[in-house]
């Protein structure tokens, strides 16, 4: 047994033999599929592949991270400040039905409640929200003194 590796014979080392009728009758037949097929592939590969490319593109969308500057904007509401002055017992009534709606299981702050009453105002129509005005006596504005 002999321990060269088996060679396998391929065109490139395989040994030449030339004759005169081997070198011309394979020339012919290797240039002309060799100079045809790369125009055959190009042409036909830059118009398959376009629709490909588009086909992908729809179906399988770009995703990238999302930063505040691409989430859409929404308007701030711009907040007012102010200070009143209420009476004492009417006071004790925002206390009374914040602890009330607490046990309904809605907790709300003092600006919501009197939010909510400003929307009940509004919502009248004029004879209701007249009778609703004069139901309050008017007070003396100001801070109260010491």
């Amino acid at each position: 047994m002999s321990t060269k590796p088996a060679v396998k014979t391929t065109a490139k080392n395989k040994p030449a033999t030339t004759t005169a009728a081997t070198p011309a009758a394979s020339k012919p037949v290797a240039a002309k599929p060799v100079a045809k097929a790369p125009a055959t592939r190009a042409a036909v590969k830059k118009p398959a592949a376009a629709p490909l490319k588009k086909a992908a593109a729809a179906t399988k969308p770009v995703s990238k991270p999302v930063t505040p500057a691409d989430k859409p904007k929404t308007a701030k509401i711009k907040m007012e400040r102010d200070s009143f002055t209420i009476p004492k017992d009417e006071y004790a009534q925002i206390a009374i039905l914040k602890k009330r709606l607490e046990a309904l299981g809605k907790p709300v702050k003092k600006s919501e409640l009197l939010r909510a009453g400003l929307k009940l105002l509004a919502a009248m129509n004029d004879n209701a929200l007249q009778a609703a005005v004069i139901a309050v006596p008017i007070i003396k504005t100001g801070r109260p003194k010491k």
